[in-house]
């Protein structure tokens, strides 16, 4: 099928076709559910997106929020009750939460990289046979969950004179260790407590896959991208052979420095030009750091200004771009959601603004309590 034709698509003398790196950003919201609120089911939202970042426990329900025609909290909750989703460390060695299907396939795909990051603590496992350590820490978890806590004090039984961290990261790293519910439960949520996927789950993990098919997920939710865009995403090296098995089912584009996108045929690209009403995302949404160039929807900026010390706060998007940060402020008596524009939105922009934050506030805002929007500066 030949690349559709717009007008920020443009033939160079190389053989791939540039897309604009506006055009890029509206081909990577629409992947993202961002351009329209999708009408999807939250399971099949949390697969179709490859999973969501849920390093905090709120950020799956405003990711899905921002997302989703008439999505509810419970959606989700439901769904992590009954363990057809669950939260793990998967890509960039982040908690995410997953379908059950993911945690079992790409958890063992990513393992590479978790066993790359125990090399950081290599040091404080001076004398720790890893082995022993994982099948220690099986058993353990596996009698019943158990906090980060117990899990360190009872491996330094073993090791006594090793770090208690580096045990810790170590078990985390080895082992596909899930936070059982209710840690993650919408205004429920409770102490890390850890047991494995399998035990959690009822069901064997898959062997390590190819990455193939990952390859063609990713592009799905968030192309077109480069190798590099992709490895960015989920902590692995070494994906180009993948995507050269892929190639003859794959478009090819690059963006304006030259940089070969590959892309799924059928999926969308949209004009430049398309509507990019506002949207309200979660701290570390994966729509900002899933590319090794985020200028598509993350000005360099902007990028330096969603950041303060180890904290990120919540973005909101406006005409595609990031553009300023939002909170909330809950009460017993009202929920206020704060939004801060880097810049001066006009009057359209800042009923769209607000008409977008109704939206969400009326999915997020706990049930009969008011709830309204306000506007504020960000502090330098």
């Amino acid at each position: 099928m030949a690349p559709r034709t717009t007008k920020t698509t443009k033939t160079t003398r190389a053989t791939h076709p540039v897309l604009s790196t506006r055009a890029l950003g509206r081909a990577t919201l629409a992947r993202q559910l961002l351009l329209a609120p999708a009408a999807m089911s939250a399971k099949d939202a949390v697969s179709h997106l490859v999973g969501l970042q849920a390093q905090n426990t709120r950020p799956p329900y405003v990711a899905l929020a921002a997302r989703l025609d008439g999505f509810r909290p419970e959606h989700l909750s439901d769904l992590m009750e009954s363990r057809e989703v669950a939260r793990i460390v998967t890509m960039r060695s982040t908690i995410h939460t997953h379908t059950a299907d993911d945690v079992l396939t790409l958890r063992p795909l990513v393992q590479a990289a978790r066993d790359r990051e125990i090399g950081i603590f290599r040091k404080g496992l001076a004398g720790v046979d890893l082995d022993r350590l994982a099948d220690l820490a099986r058993a353990f978890v596996d009698e019943r969950p158990r906090t980060p806590k117990e899990i360190r004090e009872a491996l330094l039984v073993e090791w006594p004179d090793a770090d208690p961290q580096s045990l810790g990261v170590a078990a985390r790293c080895l082992l596909p260790l899930v936070q059982v519910t209710p840690r993650g439960l919408w205004r429920r949520s409770g102490q890390v407590s850890l047991t494995t996927a399998e035990t959690w789950l009822g069901r064997p993990a898959a062997p390590v896959p190819a990455p193939d098919d990952t390859v063609l997920r990713y592009l799905a939710a968030f192309g077109p991208a480069s190798v590099k865009d992709m490895q960015t995403w989920c902590g692995l090296t070494r994906l180009r052979d993948a995507f050269e098995r892929l190639r003859p089912r794959l478009l090819t584009f690059q963006d304006e420095h030259g940089v070969e996108l590959f892309d799924l045929p059928d999926a969308p690209r949209p004009d430049e030009d398309t509507p990019a009403p506002p949207r309200f995302l979660p701290e570390f949404d994966n729509l900002v750091l899933s590319h090794a160039d985020r200028t598509r929807v993350v000005s360099p900026e902007a990028r330096s200004r969603t950041w303060k010390g180890n904290q990120a706060y919540c973005v909101f998007l406006l005409d595609g771009l990031l553009a300023g940060l939002w909170r909330l402020e809950e009460t017993k008596e009202r929920t206020t959601m704060i939004i801060q524009p880097f810049g001066s939105p006009n009057k359209p922009q800042r009923a769209e603004l607000e008409a977008e934050a109704v939206r969400m506030l009326g999915m997020l805002a706990q049930p009969g309590v008011p709830y309204e929007v306000g506007f504020g500066t960000v502090e330098s």
